[in-house]
């Protein structure tokens, strides 16, 4: 494996910024300092602001969906129903501070955050932030069609799913994926 480029070292330093402090609240500066790197060297990887926010969003995508699925396996096993019903186990794991590649400190969903702060449907942000959430989706779509469901019973379980993520971050209720896997058992 190669070592880590001063590329990724900005985008991992720019991400642990955007979930600390938001997306528009984090400056340049703060990045370049995080990352202890120079402006020229930024620019040198990224045309702007937004570009690198891009770059550590795609980087936060295959980070958090190669978590998720493992975990569901790891989980659940091969049993397409049972690893559905583990993804609340993997968020509960993620709300406690134990999804290691994630980090220590859970800070809700980066793509909820950056479709919050890039509103306009069609901005190319905004857009990344959705296509998470399909893709997050189309595996639910998949483990369900394996499991004999309908496909709206992956809409269901990515609502709750959502909701315990959004209970957590909002309102603290740590216990809010205990509340999401009960309702799931129930529609699986």
């Amino acid at each position: 494996m190669a070592p880590p480029s001063r590329r990724d070292d900005l985008v991992k330093a720019a991400l642990r910024l955007f979930l600390r402090d938001g997306f528009h609240a984090t400056g340049i500066a703060a990045i370049l300092a995080e990352a202890e790197t120079s402006k020229m060297t930024l620019y040198s990887h990224f045309a702007s602001k937004e570009a690198l926010i891009a770059a550590a969003l795609a980087h936060r995508d295959a980070l958090f969906r190669r978590w998720l699925f493992d975990r569901m396996r790891a989980i659940g096993g091969p049993d397409p129903k049972q690893q559905l019903l583990a993804m609340f186990d993997a968020v509960g794991e993620w709300i406690g501070g134990a999804a290691q590649p994630l980090g220590p400190d859970f800070v809700g969903c980066a793509f909820v955050r950056a479709a919050g702060e890039f509103v306009a449907a069609d901005h190319p942000l905004h857009r990344q932030a959705a296509g998470h959430k399909q893709a997050v989706l189309d595996h639910l779509v998949l483990l369900c069609a394996q499991a004999g469901l309908a496909i709206d019973t992956a809409r269901q379980l990515a609502l709750l799913k959502e909701g315990a993520i959004a209970e957590a971050f909002v309102r603290g209720d740590a216990d809010a994926w205990k509340t999401a896997r009960v309702i799931a058992s129930r529609i699986l």
